[in-house]
């Protein structure tokens, strides 16, 4: 069974900056890609950020284009989201998740496991 845990979240003025950790159970986290998604009260899940299995690749939503960066240590199993200059619209429960294959992908449903979310509240 794998575990995800996230961390880092909190409270942040708009233009702020906080960085996102999820750690990982188990001794195959380097063979599967990572993702981060959101969801807002009264939204759907919304894709943010994806890695593939090396760091090598990434991938990332329009909205946190230039502003997230996602990043992984395998010897530590945990993936990073660096979110910078940071909008009121980008409040929400964060949830890091894990892709059911090594490339990483923005495709909500190729996700089989994900944790119990971080809260992000960005004040204007």
């Amino acid at each position: 069974q794998v575990q995800l845990v996230e961390s880092g979240g909190g409270l942040v003025q708009a233009g702020g900056s906080l960085r996102l950790s999820c750690a990982a159970s188990g001794r195959t986290f380097s063979r599967y890609g990572m993702g981060w998604f959101r969801q807002a009260p009264g939204n759907e899940r919304e894709f943010v950020a994806a890695i593939d299995w090396s760091g090598d690749s990434t991938y990332y939503a329009d909205s946190v284009q230039g502003r997230f960066t996602i990043s992984r240590d395998n010897v530590r199993n945990t993936v990073y989201l660096q979110m910078n200059m940071l909008k009121p619209e980008d409040t929400a429960v964060y949830y890091c998740e894990r892709d059911r294959g090594a490339a990483g992908t923005t495709i909500p449903q190729r996700y089989e496991y994900w944790g119990q979310g971080t809260q992000v509240t960005v004040s204007s």
